[in-house]
């Protein structure tokens, strides 16, 4: 991963030359969209190692004994979280000492990779990877044999399983931005925060098929996690205004057009 950040230090060190020379700061550099394939593998290495873990633990008990099974499967769900947490910050320790490193061979002390952006760029890796796999369960359910609700359980299985994969993408990129601004900051409580709301929200999907007791509290703690996202980017209740008058001054008809 490390060397994939060189490579975009030699793309970018042009772009981050003319933002010294004129002021600006490296955030508005061009994002460097190949940390999303490094930020993906590492979501793989924790569901690989979480899922190692979970496989062992049920070929180690009894199958008969359905309590056991079940509590088996919470803790598996529970473990791949914090798993996934671990390597979210195993993710930002490399991501801060290669750009440590890009600082280092720039001649102008200039990285073109801000920790703000990584933190984005990391985020959508995250998330996408993470409603792939998703999809693919969901896609080889609907492949068959059988129909769904045709015991009488919801009809609502794929709708509600892919407004619950929307959610965890828009999850992970705000929980990154959150998580790399605590790391950055050293405010732990904002990454206490971050592995709360990640085990909350995989915990409401026990709550199936009582659909409405996941969705629901899962999008009010995005909204929640938007917004809270949005302050610590340098967003305003005064930047947003403004922006939504200017998409209205865009749509409004010139006069005399």
């Amino acid at each position: 991963m490390a060397l994939v950040l060189v490579g975009e230090w030699a793309r970018l060190r042009h772009s981050c030359q003319c933002q010294c020379q004129h002021g600006r700061g490296s955030g508005s550099a061009p994002m460097p969209t190949s940390s999303v394939s490094c930020r993906a593998f590492f979501w793989l290495v924790s569901l690989l190692l979480s899922s190692l873990i979970w496989f062992i633990a049920v070929k180690a008990s009894d199958p008969q004994d359905e309590r056991l099974q079940k509590g088996l499967l919470i803790f598996g769900v529970m473990f791949s979280v914090l798993l996934q947490e671990a390597f979210r910050f195993l993710y930002y320790k490399l991501l801060r000492k290669a750009i440590e490193g890009l600082v280092a061979l720039s001649e102008d002390g200039c990285s073109p990779i801000s920790i703000q952006q990584m933190a984005y760029v990391a985020g959508v890796g995250f998330g996408l990877m993470s409603g792939a796999f998703s999809m693919i369960n969901l896609l080889a359910d609907a492949l068959g044999p059988g129909t769904v609700g045709i015991h009488g359980d919801s009809q609502l299985y794929f709708l509600t399983s892919a407004f619950m994969t929307m959610v965890l993408i828009f999850l992970h990129t705000f929980w990154g931005i959150l998580f790399f601004h605590g790391c950055e900051h050293r405010r732990w409580w904002e990454i206490a925060a971050v592995v709360i709301m990640h085990l909350t929200v995989s915990g409401l999907s026990f709550c199936n098929p009582l659909y409405v007791g996941s969705l629901v509290p899962s999008y009010l703690l995005m909204a929640a996690a938007a917004a809270w996202a949005y302050l610590l980017s340098g967003g305003s209740a005064q930047n947003l205004r403004r922006f939504l008058l200017c998409l209205r001054s865009e749509a409004s008809p010139q006069p005399g057009s």
